[in-house]
């Protein structure tokens, strides 16, 4: 649509024909016509910086450019489509990529299923490999965790009003308290593992252990590297599958590709989806330890088991990781990040006292629940998209592209920092 057409066509269908369930549109109530990089212009030609990163399915920003060249060279070439898990060239780059550039170089062994293009699906194949494979039913999740939105995944998530929205009952899940849940020096760990050696506790031995290393839709709680390796060896010493989903909090979003490079742990399984796919094309895989590979096939089927575009850009999006420089310049946009909202920390008093997050995924809780929306919708006003998080909504989301340039990523936190004076919490 060119830009006489653009004006021309004032009166959109969104309010007449769109769902009652659309939920971003509410927030931020423009109608986008391009995007580059980490910025975006509506159709009146107005530029936001975006912070949002299409939760975390963004990652390499909009339009990349090795990733779109690679698109329209293959669109170019006539590849095929849609080929429901038929081998194809564009499969093959993916999975050959993958190996060489992320699970080998890291001493990783998985076998590669792919499931249909949603994070909720991947867990759903994650609960049903787990199941199958140790014959147990129950998965233990954790407090202010989401999983996803299908019945499986959301039986796993805490949210009350995203579990309310099923409509029927959701089972087979027992909720533990994360760290940090309950504050002070009570020991969730140790809790877990006392609930699962005692036989009175009322929690029959699970099938699995699903948990977020950085909980994305939970106000970026974070858990530390001793809880990690804790919880890790508690599942493995009692034959428990360890899952990590790291749709959110993966391909690079915390400092390193994977979340939990950090802790040293090697889950028996991981969810993969959002950036996997590399350029926002939907793609969802689960990584299996191969001894753990055992449902046989069509047990998790789906039409879109990874489309050919997903898999070209995909394969384009790791082969950043190939060279030493990026991961690098990820982790000092990280750290320029971290130094700029911990300072802001100590600046502002309604602000908590540290940031939330880690890498390129943070947040800034407010003292006051209301704060984060106020600041969410005032940034929107001055060209700045973020989104808030938690139960409550208390957190703000701060989550640009991990391929943002320096001077890029501080003009968009001086915006940032004139809403948080705006909202008269300096000290």
């Amino acid at each position: 649509m060119n830009d006489a057409s653009r004006s021309a066509h004032k009166d959109w269908p969104f309010d007449d024909l769109e769902s009652n369930v659309r939920t971003y549109c509410r927030r931020f109530p423009a109608v986008f016509s391009r995007a580059q990089g980490h910025l975006m212009w509506d159709s009146t030609g107005k530029c936001y910086v975006d912070f949002i990163s299409g939760a975390g399915a963004l990652n390499y920003g909009h339009n990349h450019p090795a990733l779109k060249h690679a698109l329209i060279n293959y669109l170019l070439s006539d590849g095929p489509i849609q080929t429901l898990d038929l081998h194809t060239e564009g499969k093959g780059l993916f999975l050959t990529t993958l190996q060489d550039v992320i699970l080998g170089p890291r001493g990783l062994d998985y076998k590669v299923q792919f499931t249909g293009p949603t994070g909720a699906n991947t867990v759903e194949a994650a609960f049903k490999v787990a199941r199958r494979a140790t014959g147990r039913e129950t998965v233990i999740a954790f407090t202010n965790g989401f999983h996803g939105g299908s019945l499986g995944a959301l039986a796993a998530s805490s949210n009350r009003s995203k579990r309310r929205a099923a409509g029927t009952g959701l089972g087979d899940v027992v909720h533990m308290p994360y760290e940090g849940y309950l504050h002070g020096s009570f020991d969730t760990a140790a809790y877990l593992e006392a609930v699962l050696d005692d036989p009175s506790s009322g929690v029959d031995l699970p099938a699995a252990i699903v948990l977020e290393t950085v909980q994305g839709e939970g106000g970026l709680g974070t858990a530390s590297t001793t809880w990690l390796q804790r919880v890790a060896e508690i599942a493995a010493s009692r034959g428990i599958l360890l899952i990590v989903d790291d749709i959110q909090a993966g391909c690079g979003r915390t400092g390193t590709f994977f979340s939990f490079e950090e802790a040293g742990i090697t889950p028996d399984l991981v969810c993969l989806a959002k950036s996997i796919g590399g350029y926002g094309l939907p793609l969802g895989i689960t990584l299996v330890k191969p001894q753990y590979d055992v449902l046989e096939p069509g047990a998790h089927a789906g039409t879109f088991r990874g489309q050919n575009l997903s898999f070209i850009a995909g394969a384009a999006a790791l082969d950043l990781w190939s060279d030493p420089e990026f991961a690098r310049s990820v982790a000092d946009r990280a750290d320029q990040l971290d130094q700029q909202l911990a300072a802001w920390s100590r600046q502002y008093p309604l602000l908590g006292p540290e940031p939330m997050g880690r890498g390129m995924f943070r947040g800034l809780a407010f003292a006051e629940n209301r704060l984060a929306g106020e600041a969410s919708q005032a940034a929107f006003e001055r060209g700045l998209l973020l989104e808030t998080s938690g139960a409550r909504g208390h957190v703000l989301k701060v989550m640009p592209p991990i391929t943002i340039g320096k001077e890029d990523l501080a003009t968009g936190l001086d915006l940032l920092e004139d809403v948080l004076r705006e909202l008269n919490v300096e000290k």
